[in-house]
């Protein structure tokens, strides 16, 4: 799936979203169809629930919908709604983290709090045990990152952008995108007990 529309899809949504209501109504779903799954999958690498996820997903396109004849497209549209993606995944996931705190939401301890299923004896072999055990340390160690370090790392090695469309995405400079980068794997390195490359 694409990360990104291209112009000429871009440029034929936006003039869609300034027509009449049933041309707007057309150029959201063009939009939310083009770009649902790869906001959904940015959203569950930064959230780490499909849930949590689902409800990012929604609340940005929500957004999108509120804003999308207001763009003025000094970005790319694509690049606008990774954006408003990236702070609704952001917001979901702190919410999750207050009610785990305030004790309203699932027990931490709890393998369906993290979108995992619980598999019974005799599921795997012992190379699948072990694999499933590394998983879960590096899932766990990048639900440990700071929401930046997180994103930057997600958009980078998850989705495959360059450091320029990061830095337009997350509205940073490129040299904070290297730096947060550069954190984010000497971090994640330490909490998986690995040396960084």
């Amino acid at each position: 799936m694409p990360f990104s529309l291209d112009a000429a899809a871009e440029a034929a949504i936006l003039a869609g979203s300034r027509g009449a209501a049933a041309e707007r109504a057309r150029a959201f779903d063009e939009l939310f169809r083009a770009l649902r799954e790869p906001v959904l999958s940015l959203a569950l690498h930064l959230t780490g629930r499909r849930p949590d996820a689902e409800d990012a997903l929604q609340e940005a396109f929500l957004d999108v919908h509120r804003a999308l004849d207001r763009f003025r497209g000094e970005a790319r549209l694509s690049t606008w709604v990774y954006r408003i993606a990236l702070r609704a995944a952001i917001r979901v996931r702190a919410r999750r983290r207050e009610e785990a705190r305030s004790g309203a939401g699932r027990p931490q301890g709890d393998p369906s709090a993290a979108g995992g299923e619980v598999e019974g004896p005799g599921t795997g072999g012992e190379a699948d045990m072990l694999a499933r055990l590394e998983a879960g340390r590096v899932a766990a160690a990048l639900d440990r990152l700071p929401a930046e370090q997180r994103a930057v790392l997600s958009l980078f090695a998850l989705r495959g952008l360059g450091h320029r469309e990061i830095a337009e995405i997350l509205g940073v400079p490129e040299g904070t995108v290297w730096s947060r980068l550069h954190a984010a794997r000497r971090r994640l390195a330490a909490e998986v007990g690995r040396a960084p490359p």
